[in-house]
């Protein structure tokens, strides 16, 4: 259903910060008070350009990221909402670098960070798309890895 409505057209109820305090939430209704909706705000950081392996750069992209993230670990995760958190965790690393271009490879080192504190089976499906597994080798190599980490 498609509302005919501006954010304009609206009050804030209720507005919080999210736990990270990347974000804040807001909760809103129409003038007509017919209708309530969530509104989300993050803080907006200056172009981040990404140098990819072949040496093209292109722009930061959030939701490129996140799709890459959801593809690769499948359902090991708790939902999109830890997801979220991971992406933010990585981007916020990003922004603190204080440089104008990263690397993809800082990106899925970032990811790999993260995941490893979250989920093991995560972590090793996004390495093995990340790292080009190609043997059961690499899957070996990177498990006896995980296990010299936890000790």
């Amino acid at each position: 259903m498609a509302l005919n409505f501006k954010i304009g057209d609206s009050r804030v109820l209720e507005s919080r910060e999210s736990a990270d305090g990347i974000t804040i939430r807001r909760r809103r209704e129409t003038m007509d008070g017919k209708h309530r909706f969530t509104t989300y705000e993050r803080i907006e950081h200056p172009n981040l350009a990404v140098i990819k392996k072949d040496g093209s750069r292109e722009l930061f992209d959030r939701d490129k990221l996140t799709g890459a993230v959801t593809k690769s670990v499948g359902k090991f995760l708790k939902g999109q909402e830890e997801i979220a958190a991971i992406i933010d965790t990585v981007e916020e690393s990003l922004y603190e670098m204080g440089e104008s271009e990263v690397t993809s490879r800082q990106i899925g080192e970032l990811v790999l960070d993260e995941l490893a504190e979250r989920n093991e089976v995560a972590y090793v499906r996004f390495a093995s798309v990340f790292h080009k597994f190609k043997t059961l080798n690499d899957f070996v190599k990177i498990l006896e890895q995980r296990k010299k980490d936890r000790n």
